[in-house]
């Protein structure tokens, strides 16, 4: 089952948030565009930690502002944002395991012929987050949790 925006605040005002820091749903002026972060109807849209300039058709690794802590029943998957996704951005669609913590490391691609430049604090991203019927009794514990913040490299 995807989460609806209730279930999600939910899991985000907590003592041990999901997501921090939380936001409501919240406009951002990306040049001529208004892109949206925080909650949304059934996900939550997530924002780059840093500048980024990306050739065209180059491919970036980015941060999210965003740190996660993600329950061991709930799995996220990281998708684009359409906005960007029709100027020729892509972000890679991610999976994020039920148990992972840490900030999100972005494999973003530029499929168009023109530099783009995206400031810190640029919604990138949207996460749907998905219920799993029972908590899983094999959390992830592999070498990318409590990744810090920042771009990562494959470990």
């Amino acid at each position: 089952m995807i989460l609806p925006a209730h279930r999600i605040r939910e899991l985000c005002t907590t003592a041990y948030p999901m997501i921090e820091p939380f936001y409501e749903r919240t406009e951002f002026q990306y040049r001529q565009y208004k892109l949206s972060y925080g909650l949304g109807p059934a996900g939550y849209d997530v924002r780059l930690a840093e500048r980024q300039l990306i050739m065209p058709q180059g491919f970036h690794l980015g941060s999210t502002l965003e740190e996660f802590r993600i329950p061991t029943y709930i799995m996220g998957i990281v998708h684009d944002k359409s906005t960007l996704a029709r100027r020729g951005l892509t972000v890679q669609n991610t999976v994020i395991e039920p148990g992972w913590r840490g900030f999100l490391t972005l494999e973003i691609t530029n499929h168009s012929t023109y530099i783009v430049e995206l400031e810190e604090g640029t919604p990138i991203a949207q996460i749907v987050f998905h219920e799993l019927s029972d908590s899983t009794k094999q959390p992830y514990e592999g070498k990318y949790q409590d990744q810090e913040r920042g771009p990562q490299g494959a470990r």
